[in-house]
């Protein structure tokens, strides 16, 4: 059976796949992203899911593409998690953004996919291979307009007394933060990225306000200068995106891009049915 992953910081989507490439099961687990999580964290994760813990010794192939997977030491560490409980499998781990390119792009055509969820990151599909030209440093020196880019913002915003009063009391209201837990919460415990992330959905359901508008537009600004605009041929070719920032804010990413006469593409929320494709295709 093939054990097809794409893996986010927040949750983890696996289909497993048997010879005749009929679906076999399909499950969700939390993020397993290596650059925030430990191995013992990693392991428990996927031995408490029934479905995997159930089928490990049927698996011969497992493909996993995943959040934090973008240098040697990060893959290495989440392949030997997997070869102590998928024993009889074959093991390929790369990072989410080939998962975002085999799912958004045709074989020979040219596009710029990014990813825009809890994380973000870009990279070039010339049709054939994938381009990186930024190594991603990850949710505190990078990923612009990401959910926890954008909670970062808020958050910043509310104790700097930034927001418009309205705003703030509703933000308050919604989340009640005290400074103690939140210092917590970031330096103490686990995945302080998808803690930062959890507040993008805030700026979701009021993205009609100005103050949220306005962080949005800022946002994605950044992202294009930082990541699309790297590209030289941009302007000329489509930009397809993954995740779920860029998925519910759809509008409000067109228009940023329109401004900048950049065309947009795909937006997919998830990759994986688009991964599963791919894999039953051509491997």
């Amino acid at each position: 059976m093939k054990l097809i992953v794409d893996s986010g910081s927040t949750k983890t989507d696996w289909i497993g796949v048997d010879e005749n490439d009929s679906k076999v099961f399909e499950t969700q687990t939390l993020g397993l992203n290596p650059q925030v999580l430990t191995s013992n964290i990693i392991k428990e994760r996927v031995i408490n899911n029934f479905e995997l813990y159930q089928s490990r010794k049927k698996i011969t192939h497992l493909y996993f593409y995943g959040a934090g997977c973008g240098t040697e030491p990060p893959r290495i560490l989440i392949k030997k998690v997997f070869e102590s409980i998928f024993s009889n499998a074959s093991i390929t781990v790369k990072e989410d953004t080939y998962a975002a390119v085999y799912a958004c792009s045709d074989k020979g055509e040219r596009s710029i996919v990014s990813i825009i969820g809890t994380g973000s990151n870009c990279t070039y599909f010339d049709g054939e291979k994938i381009i990186q030209k930024v190594t991603s440093l990850g949710y505190i020196l990078m990923d612009d307009a990401s959910g926890n880019y954008f909670g970062r913002q808020l958050i910043r915003d509310y104790f700097f007394e930034k927001m418009p009063s309205s705003v703030s009391k509703e933000f308050y209201r919604k989340y009640r933060l005290d400074a103690s837990e939140v210092k917590d919460r970031l330096y103490k415990q686990p995945n302080p990225n998808t803690y930062l992330a959890k507040f993008a959905k805030f700026i979701i359901e009021n993205k009609d306000l100005n103050y949220c508008n306005k962080l949005i537009t800022k946002g994605f600004n950044l992202f294009v200068k930082n990541q699309i605009e790297q590209f030289d041929d941009c302007k000329q070719i489509p930009l397809h995106f993954v995740g779920s920032i860029g998925f519910y804010l759809k509008d409000e990413l067109e228009k940023v891009l329109k401004k900048n006469n950049l065309k947009l593409g795909k937006v997919l929320k998830r990759p994986i049915e688009g991964l599963v494709n791919y894999h039953l295709k051509n491997i």
